[in-house]
């Protein structure tokens, strides 16, 4: 019986009682300490007292606000953003705003707004941005005037509006952005066009369907941004816009809206319309040919994304000016078929999504020699030798994605046609690497190398020789012989690296050594393996880094190790099987003093003991030291004690005189 009496007080005496402290839940979610605050969604029909009256930006969407008077907001007169969206708001009274001289943004959408009264907007000393979205409105005659002399952004979408003349009065000088999306706008009048004094202003019509145009209407008007989405017949904006000036131009359509098909008779009309930047996506093109480009010459930009294009015609005159040309989600069988010699100054040329494979050819961009950026991510892609011929003649290529691509094989200098390149992304797409030497060899300018999920072996020394100036590296998913990073490994060669990415490897150790050769590190990510808290040694040598350690398999950390932590930035740990118990006493009190080093800090929870499980670390308290009743049997067990022992000496004696 002795032994299991003495576990049992043993048990007793050094138990751990641990509590979790919480804080009471706030009604509404706090964002940022006596300023920002969310309280959507939560049935208020009143603003709630716990709202400090310091607030400036409120989130109060989705509540129950039928009527908006004086009173409502009275309390928060800091406020600088207010956001009502879906409050039924029926009514708006007289001097809603009139203490909230600070207001800059007013969301309304969503309301079904009977009234709003003349004043209802004074107050405010430079309300700039006003949202009106789905009110039900037919007028513009509705809004107030009063009081927005300094309104920047006015948002009337998903309304019934048919007129875009604006009352007498009403100041649109300050304008940059008027967005009549979704209404039901048909025709355009010289005078409605009249009342918009403001210049350089992004006007939105999209979803409207504009069929009519009166002629001069834009005339001499100067835009930064026009918008005429969904529209059925182009050649009725192209022609209305004539003499105009706008730097974007978005002529786009959408799955569900019917369009005609473009011809070059249609697009006639964009000779007489001054425009830097025009997108065309989901039309279809009938009979395209070189004409259809014709009134093209002055473009910078041309986005010609899902346009069921299969190839450009050759021969495409005058578009010299073209900078950047967007391809996307096209039918391309051949990297030849966009006829790049036909735009000899672009910088820019995109190619993501391609519906078929996509042969790279040989030489097809060779004529692009001022390209600085080449996107043909998310196509299939095989290249089993790549990539010097279908890059030939890009000498100054500095951005090139390759990521999603299906699989491309990589041989020694595999980019000596680039070496300029400083961004290379080759993200998800299976390669073959030559294991005696590094395909990225010449690439002495690259700052940014992402082989995330690959298939690549991480363990290849050579990988990435040459490097010299790489800053950022991603290896998310590749994996490393053994699961284990070395003393000796590839990152070696990449001293200058700032930005190293680990996750998902399927690592259980990294080597005290490790890391040594990287001094300039600012971010480390060893996230989702399988690394201890033995690991953590290896990044004795590093200062002031962010670490993200989450979803790893560490436990206790022993009181060496905290250093480690607390010369680092900041400190991601959830997601760990941590221990709560007193053998983690140090660690769990570190991080409790520490609390601004912890990303996540709501996650860094409690996996032992099962009483503790969830409980986050920055609430657990531990008693670790003797309690009141361990002290109690501890007396006990020491008075005892002395008597077992007293009659255990006088036994003896007396055995031992009877023997004598």
């Amino acid at each position: 019986m002795a032994p299991p009496v003495g576990c049992f007080l043993l048990a007793v005496l050094f138990a751990a009682p641990c509590k979790v402290i919480t804080s009471s839940e706030q009604m509404c979610m706090e964002k940022e300490a006596n300023r920002t605050y969310n309280c959507e969604n939560l049935g208020l029909r009143e603003i709630p007292d716990t709202l400090p009256n310091t607030t400036e930006f409120l989130e109060f969407g989705f509540n129950f606000l039928p009527t908006v008077q004086s009173t409502t907001f009275s309390r928060l007169v800091q406020l600088i953003f207010l956001d009502l969206t879906r409050c039924q708001i029926n009514w708006v009274h007289e001097d809603t705003f009139q203490s909230h001289h600070q207001l800059d943004t007013l969301v309304l959408t969503g309301n079904p707004l009977i009234f709003m009264a003349d004043t209802s907007l004074d107050g405010p000393r430079s309300l700039k941005h006003l949202f009106l979205i789905q009110i039900g409105i037919s007028s513009l005659e509705f809004i107030p005037v009063h009081n927005l002399n300094h309104l920047e952004s006015l948002h009337l979408g998903s309304n019934h509006i048919s007129s875009i003349g604006f009352p007498e009065h009403f100041p649109t000088r300050s304008l940059k952005v008027l967005d009549f999306q979704n209404n039901a706008i048909h025709y355009l009048s010289g005078k409605d066009m009249a009342t918009l004094e403001a210049t350089n202003l992004s006007l939105n019509f999209d979803g409207n369907d504009i069929r009519g145009i009166e002629p001069g209407a834009f005339q001499s008007k100067v835009f930064q941004s026009l918008r005429f989405g969904g529209t059925l017949d182009l050649s009725v904006i192209l022609k209305g816009l004539r003499n105009s000036t706008t730097q974007s131009l978005w002529l786009g359509t959408y799955e569900d809206t019917e369009s005609q098909d473009l011809t070059p008779a249609m697009l006639e009309g964009l000779c007489e319309v001054s425009v830097e930047s025009i997108n065309l996506q989901k039309h279809r093109f009938s009979d395209l040919s070189p004409s259809t480009f014709r009134c093209f010459t002055g473009l910078q930009e041309l986005d010609l994304t899902a346009t069921h294009l299969s190839e450009l015609p050759s021969g495409i005159q005058g578009m010299n000016s073209l900078k950047k040309l967007v391809l996307n989600v096209n039918h391309f069988d051949q990297l030849c078929q966009i006829s790049a010699a036909s735009f000899p100054s672009l910088t820019d040329l995109c190619i993501k999504g391609n519906l078929r494979e996509l042969d790279l050819g040989a030489g097809c961009l060779e004529k692009l020699e001022n390209l600085q950026r080449l996107d043909l991510s998310q196509s299939v892609i095989k290249a089993p030798d790549c990539c010097n011929l279908p890059l030939k003649g890009l000498h100054r290529l500095q951005h090139l994605n390759l990521s999603y691509a299906r699989s491309v094989g990589l041989q020694g200098q595999a980019f000596e046609e680039c070496p300029k390149l400083e961004v290379l992304d080759l993200a998800f797409t299976h390669l073959s690497v030559s294991a005696d030497q590094s395909p990225f060899q010449n690439l002495r300018l690259l700052q940014a190398l992402n082989l995330s999920h690959c298939l690549l072996d991480a363990s290849n020394q050579h990988l990435l020789e040459g490097l010299a100036d790489l800053r950022q590296l991603n290896l998310q998913g590749n994996r490393f012989q053994d699961g284990s990073i070395s003393k000796t490994n590839l990152l070696q060669t990449v001293g200058s690296l700032e930005v190293l990415v680990l996750s998902s490897c399927e690592l259980l150790s990294v080597d005290q050594q490790a890391f040594r050769s990287l001094g300039k590190m600012s971010h480390i990510d060893l996230s989702h393996n399988y690394l201890t808290e033995s690991s953590i040694g290896a990044l004795s040598h590093l200062k002031g880094i962010r670490l993200n350690l989450a979803n790893n398999s560490i436990r206790i950390i022993p009181p060496q190790l905290l250093p480690v932590l607390s010369q680092q930035s900041t400190i991601n740990l959830s997601h760990n099987p941590l221990d709560c118990t007193c053998s983690n006493a140090p660690f769990i009190t570190w991080c409790q003093d520490n609390l601004h080093r912890l990303e996540d800090a709501e996650e860094t929870v409690c996996a032992n003991p099962p009483s503790l499980r969830g409980a986050k670390l920055s609430e657990v308290q531990l008693s670790c030291g003797i309690t009141a009743v361990a002290i109690f049997f501890l007396v006990v067990f020491s008075f005892l004690f002395t008597i077992l022992l007293v009659f255990a000496v006088k036994y003896l004696l007396r055995w031992k005189y009877q023997h004598i």
